[in-house]
């Protein structure tokens, strides 16, 4: 059984920016007062980055306008975002805890995932493992973590979520109906506030009402995301951690946006940008991703990711695209988006042997392809050929990679990417 634990540093803009201006000879500590980091309030990022404790009891949220903030308290004091001293402050923490494994996967500035099924046996427990990591950050950097501890990412990140700040919680599946079932809905992990607002409607309140609802009613109301969610709260997640020796071996893209995305359509539009870029670098390379993942920043720069194994290996644009469409739409709480990305991992060489499903098994007695059964999905749903139909992609992706590298990138677009009349 894997320990998973979720290293989260609190407020870590404002603790980062505390610990530096202490260290520099400064009287302040912003953590102990009414305090906020910030951008400027005429541009696109004016919006409260992270509070203090004491900011918080005035109903400062993280993500809202820095002028709402001001009206709630007039005296707040606020510095600017510094994300350079940020970078160097999460390089530090990175190193360190890769004094105790490698085993570790890094999902935004201020957090990662920690394996530490290998280092067990050098603690008496998990708990005594994270209480001295806790507090050795503590003596060495001078701001504090939160860790979660459990058996997969998803229950390691709610209890990392209980009690702030600098405190460690365990939240085993053993555990989940006293510890977790308890909380508001809204407490869950990739609960977006649209998603909220539909389980209201279904008389849903806590994470207990949702894991002891019907799936297929979330189904209905949610599609994917509400089997997500039903998953979510009955305490199953991934416990893979994916550490950075792993990502290396994959092909990724992403974009930082000049408006916040907001809609379906628009981040489909981006998606396909993304698809085509990743495909076309896996077809350089001689490669196919067996699996495919979607990252999204929020607008105000939380990062969170989903990924899956797709059903074959691919490197066409088009089945990269559908794939990343669908991780997005069970990702997406609703909230504008500020990033979106696109990797690809678990990579096997093109000309690997494929293995067929049943549906790609050549008729004999027609010479051809033949659909043994219908399925649900699109064209073989319509009975019509699912390998002929490949391989024309497969033939149309490589055509316009040759256009593209004998005349530039810009050679050949999509008729969806030029501007409406």
């Amino acid at each position: 059984m894997s320990i998973i634990f979720h290293i989260d540093v609190n407020s870590a803009f404002l603790s980062w920016t505390a610990v530096e201006e202490l260290k520099n000879g400064g009287e302040r500590d912003l953590r102990e007062i009414p305090s906020i980091i910030g951008g400027d309030q005429q541009s696109r990022h004016g919006v409260v980055l992270a509070k203090s404790i004491s900011a918080k009891k005035y109903g400062i949220r993280t993500g809202e306008p820095v002028v709402n903030a001001f009206r709630k308290c007039p005296k707040l004091t606020m510095e600017s975002p510094n994300h350079r001293l940020y970078r160097e402050y999460s390089r530090k923490l990175m190193e360190f805890l890769y004094t105790y494994t490698p085993d570790i996967e890094q999902v935004s500035v201020d957090e990662c995932y920690l394996d530490f099924t290998g280092i067990a046996h050098l603690f008496s427990s998990p708990v005594e493992g994270a209480l001295e990591i806790k507090n050795r950050i503590y003596d060495r950097f001078g701001f504090t973590v939160n860790i979660g501890i459990s058996t997969n990412k998803l229950l390691a990140k709610m209890a990392s979520d209980f009690e702030k700040p600098n405190k460690v919680h365990t939240l085993f599946p053993e555990e989940i109906r006293e510890k977790m079932w308890k909380l508001p809905v809204s407490e869950l992990y990739m609960a977006g506030r649209s998603s909220v607002e539909t389980l209201k409607k279904l008389e849903i309140y806590t994470i207990g009402d949702l894991a002891q609802t019907d799936p297929e009613i979330l189904t209905l109301h949610l599609k994917s995301h509400g089997r997500m969610l039903w998953e979510s709260a009955n305490g199953k997640g991934d416990s893979c951690v994916v550490t950075e020796k792993s990502a290396a071996k994959g092909i990724g893209n992403s974009t930082t946006l000049s408006k916040d995305v907001t809609t379906e359509e628009e981040a489909g539009e981006v998606l396909l940008r993304l698809a085509e870029s990743v495909a076309g670098r896996l077809r350089k390379a001689g490669q196919k991703a067996n699996m495919l993942s979607v990252e999204i920043k929020y607008y105000n720069f939380e990062v969170t990711y989903h990924q899956r194994q797709i059903k074959r290996p691919s490197n066409s644009d088009m089945e990269i695209y559908r794939e990343a469409v669908s991780l997005f739409r069970e990702l997406w709480d609703g909230r504008p988006v500020r990033l979106l990305g696109i990797r690809s991992s678990k990579l096997v060489r093109e000309d690997e042997p494929e293995q067929l499903s049943i549906f790609d098994i050549p008729m004999p007695e027609t010479g051809g392809w033949k659909q043994t059964s219908k399925t649900s999905a699109g064209k073989e749903a319509q009975g019509e050929n699912r390998m002929p139909d490949a391989d024309k992609q497969r033939k149309l992706d490589r055509a316009l990679d040759e256009i593209r590298k004998k005349y530039g990138e810009d050679a050949i677009k999509r008729g969806r990417f030029f501007p409406s009349k």
